[in-house]
């Protein structure tokens, strides 16, 4: 695969594979104990499960390639190169490459005490095969 930005791919997302359906990359950028700066990058069809940031919100900032994000229930938004996208703490949500092109974007996270992911089910396959 290309790397589809700027910014470096990184190695296999190996650590957290098991949330993800599909292969995607972590290269983290910057990081110390007030923010997180890492671009993750989404082969094509990858796409993490369902999950919510505990005291924490997240920034995603569409780098390359194009992918979706969803927030529970609110319909499934497209994110091309140049697109932001806030997701609020406690809310679940799941981001990802669109089917047949690979998709990067920068996450920004501000680490806070006691925070920590809730990883939960996988996207649906039919909803996600629907999105064009």
């Amino acid at each position: 695969m290309n790397n589809p930005s700027v910014f470096p791919i990184g190695e296999p997302n190996n650590a957290y594979a098991q949330y993800f359906d599909g292969q995607s990359y972590l290269a983290p950028l910057a990081s110390d104990s007030t923010v997180q700066v890492s671009n993750v990058t989404f082969e094509p069809g990858c796409t993490n499960h369902w999950h919510i940031h505990h005291k924490s919100c997240q920034i995603l900032l569409a780098v390359g390639g194009r992918g979706w994000y969803q927030l529970e229930g609110q319909p499934a938004r497209e994110l091309k190169p140049g697109e932001t996208a806030y997701i609020p703490p406690e809310t679940k949500h799941w981001h990802g490459a669109c089917a047949d092109e690979p998709f990067a974007h920068i996450a920004i996270m501000a680490p806070q005490e006691g925070a920590w992911n809730e990883w939960l089910e996988p996207v649906d396959a039919k909803a996600y095969a629907e999105l064009r």
